[in-house]
């Protein structure tokens, strides 16, 4: 058989199949110019194409992103400036292991502490009129928590404890070896560790508005995200002021509710301080440690020896009462209970004169137990 006749058995008998051995270079024709670009079925050209048209248009979005976020960070570094500007220190400066504490001390007798909750500052106490309620009569002090107003707050786990142990040095700095504590929101939390931490400094409590035993909490979800690291760092700088920014009228009204927010409040608060990325951070992080400090240090309450007011809103939309002062006020029989109807968690911006007398109470059930 020649080799002519074996090609030629060896052909399609379909005409169908007759393209593919067409396509066969030809002994003596190895330059095929029109089969150059040929390839086999299921080709993966067009995947490559459509994964560069892909790339083609990430990186404008990535360029555009980046760009939208510095333009945020450079945004709120300015609007932080202002703030600043606007709003400068107000009092002066401790510097305590590593710490620079900014406080104000306001009137002179019987020293008064005065502790702030999550997310505020010394104005919290000053625009409300409580410190001049108290000065008339006491040595009233007011400490910017460690990130908060102008207090500086290094990278560290800032528990209650840790808190505790950084304002008894600072008091001791200015002299103080006996004071009445009042505590406001987490600030209930720092005058229950301080007066665990050193009894023989606190000599009664005034515990407004706290938070005392675990329960879930929307907000410790929803304002921790910044206290990450590095994520939480770029958050803090770029998108969080301007959410924060955002939804900071709401979250007024509810610390209020059910009562209106005061016009003194309005016009006089600090607000844009509260959105800067130094303080969002100290709040995240006070948030994120919340409920984990609070199942500590229900452990030890029954250690309080000492005088104890409990006050707090009746109506109270942040701390649930019953849950929360009502049931500590239980569990420690030497404590006072007194609810104000008709009013929410600011309770010294929304009676300032009933929060002073419950201090002035607590003095002088001090001086009696001395």
């Amino acid at each position: 058989m020649s080799r002519m006749e074996t090609r030629a058995d060896k052909s399609p008998r379909n005409p169908a199949e007759a393209p593919l051995y067409a396509a066969e270079p030809q002994q003596g024709n190895t330059h095929r110019p029109e089969q150059a670009t040929a390839r086999p079925h299921g080709t993966p050209r067009p995947k490559r194409a459509a994964h560069s048209s892909h790339w083609r248009w990430l990186a404008p979005v990535l360029a555009g992103s980046a760009a939208t976020l510095a333009a945020a960070a450079l945004y709120n570094r300015q609007r932080a400036g202002a703030a600043e500007r606007k709003t400068p220190p107000m009092g002066r400066f401790l510097n305590i292991d590593g710490v620079r504490l900014h406080y104000i001390v306001r009137g002179e007798g019987e020293p008064i502490v005065l502790i702030h909750g999550n997310g505020t500052m010394i104005q919290d106490f000053t625009v409300s009129g409580l410190v001049d309620h108290l000065a008339s009569r006491y040595r009233v002090i007011v400490i910017d928590r460690p990130g908060y107003g102008y207090s500086s707050r290094p990278r560290l786990l800032w528990t209650p404890w840790a808190h505790a142990k950084l304002f008894q040095h600072a008091l001791e700095q200015l002299r103080v070896e006996q004071a009445v504590v009042l505590g406001h929101s987490w600030g209930t939390l720092v005058a229950v560790a301080l007066a665990l931490e050193c009894p023989s400094l606190v000599r009664s409590l005034v515990l407004a508005s706290g938070y005392y035993y675990p329960t879930l909490r929307a907000d410790t979800f929803l304002f921790s995200p910044p206290a990450v690291p590095v994520i939480g760092d770029a958050m803090r700088h770029t998108i969080s002021p301007l959410v924060a920014r955002a939804i900071l009228p709401g979250l007024i009204k509810q610390m209020f509710a059910p009562a209106e927010v005061p016009e003194r409040f309005e016009r006089l608060f600090p607000k844009e301080m509260m959105l800067r990325p130094s303080q969002l951070r100290a709040a995240a992080e006070d948030a994120a440690l919340m409920t984990p400090s609070v199942m500590e240090l229900r452990q030890h309450y029954r250690e309080l020896r000492m005088p104890i007011t409990i006050i707090t809103g009746a109506d109270d939309q942040i701390a649930d009462v019953g849950r929360q002062s009502e049931r500590l006020h239980r569990e420690l029989p030497q404590s006072e209970f007194i609810t104000l109807p008709g009013l929410g968690h600011m309770v010294h911006h929304l009676a300032p004169e009933a929060v002073a007398n419950a201090v002035e109470r607590s003095v002088q059930k001090a001086r009696v137990v001395l």
